[in-house]
């Protein structure tokens, strides 16, 4: 890895990312259930049925970790809050033990000098709230405002930067139309009602956050950069489609206060009565874009429902994950989001990694190699005019990696489930050699 701090502009920030449910450990410290215990004590849902409930029992070893974080010589901690650790029924009295932790937490952020970049929601849903309808139930902006307000009253204080819902596309398409996350719907009306809700629920957290005197405040969306398969005017179309679904729906509620005529095409019967009413909440004024971005897709039109889409194959090497390695996705992104919807805002890669079956003692040069091309990437995205201001890798460590159970290794820091002893890996070494040069 040939970068240095001076090869960026001065002031731009690099961190790691993790996320609560994937590395907490959930049955410690008095965390309420949550959808995907539900999710993946189901058979089929998971390799090997396994759950967060020990992943990397970061809720003890938070310390050690930190400690890894600070000896990267990173700047920022990307680390998310668990709403069934807070509120184990979703909603009513809070639960002391885990807010106690995440004081534990960004204190322990703030003593090495780390900055805490906090997500509000990744994913693990209370079972009390997935039982009344999870994120159809057109009461989710009020309990996800309740609960912002929990949680930010304890640390919001002390938190550098706050985001409330990581991958919006992952909260209600990955998990309600096609099934893969929970609660593992496939159902059009679910999905609909899911992807508006998720934003009318971010935006009533950005108003509440900010009625508490929080600044730098952003949404997180992830992106894959869609290519048609061929020339062919139907790949075209569903390349547009797929664009349309995954990446300017949700950029498109943010900014510009409308959702893409192709994705309303599909799910606009289906959207809550009134559902115009409500840009002016999901509208809510942002400080930062965050930008997740892993692969892209070779798109094809097929035959069958809407939305015709599907994926062909590509040439192009592939990660454990089975996903294609592009970084010009990440540049092209990075550039096209600033033109067309966030402006001058600053935009930080907040999720950028590969899954990779290795050791602790493997040599790692293919994350070295994803790394370092995609913070090229990145180099070639500010030349262009895109104000990007910091990059995190994901993630700090292996860990639960949801319907793949932990066989998909994303880790700049090798954890074995079985001692859960943690090594860092030769990514991570060659981070800390640049990143504190």
């Amino acid at each position: 890895m040939d970068f240095t701090r001076r090869d960026f502009p001065e002031g731009f920030l690099f961190g790691v990312a993790t996320s609560s449910y994937q590395i907490e450990g959930h049955r410690f410290g008095g965390a309420g259930p949550t959808h995907w215990d539900s999710f993946a004590a189901t058979p089929g849902n998971v390799v090997r049925a396994e759950d967060g409930a020990t992943a990397c029992d970061h809720y003890h070893r938070w310390a050690e970790d930190l400690d890894l974080v600070r000896d990267l010589g990173a700047d920022v901690y990307r680390f998310s809050t668990s709403w069934a650790r807070v509120l184990p029924e979703g909603t009513g009295q809070p639960n002391a033990e885990g807010l106690d932790f995440y004081d534990r937490l960004v204190d322990g952020m703030l003593a090495r000098g780390v900055k805490p970049a906090a997500t509000l929601y990744h994913w693990e849903l209370p079972q009390a709230l997935a039982d009344k309808g999870g994120w159809r139930n057109a009461d989710m902006p009020d309990w996800f405002a309740d609960y912002t307000e929990v949680i930010m009253r304890r640390i919001g204080d002390r938190v550098w930067s706050a985001a409330p819902i990581n991958e919006p596309w992952c909260v209600g398409w990955l998990s309600h139309f096609e099934g893969v996350h929970a609660p593992g719907l496939r159902d059009i009306r679910a999905t609909a009602r899911a992807m508006h809700h998720v934003l009318v629920s971010h935006g009533r957290a950005i108003e509440v956050m900010r009625s508490l005197g929080m600044s730098n405040l952003g949404a997180v969306c992830n992106f894959e950069w869609a290519t048609p398969a061929s020339d062919a005017p139907e790949d075209v179309a569903a390349a547009t489609r797929y664009d349309a679904i995954y990446n300017r729906f949700f950029l498109g509620g943010l900014f510009k206060g409308a959702y893409p005529a192709e994705v309303l095409e599909g799910l606009g019967p289906h959207l809550p009565t009134g559902w115009q009413d409500d840009f002016a909440t999901i509208r809510a004024p942002l400080d930062w874009l965050g930008v997740n971005y892993y692969t892209r897709k070779l798109v094809r039109h097929v035959d069958g429902p809407w939305p015709h889409t599907g994926e062909a194959p590509t040439r192009l090497p592939l990660t454990q994950m089975g996903w294609e390695i592009y970084p010009d996705g990440l540049r092209d992104f990075l550039i096209r989001n600033a033109r067309e919807y966030s402006g001058d805002l600053p935009i930080f890669v907040t999720e950028n990694g590969m899954a990779n079956p290795d050791t602790h003692n493997t040599p790692d040069g293919p994350r070295i190699d994803y790394l370092t091309s995609h913070l090229r990437a990145v180099q070639e995205a500010i030349a262009a005019g895109a104000p990007v201001a910091g990059y995190y890798v994901w993630s700090l460590m292996d860990n639960y990696e949801w319907s793949l159970g932990y066989e998909k290794r994303f880790g700049l820091v090798h954890v074995d489930f079985d001692s859960l002893a943690r090594t860092p890996k030769a990514s991570y070494q060659a981070l800390a050699r640049w990143w504190r040069a």
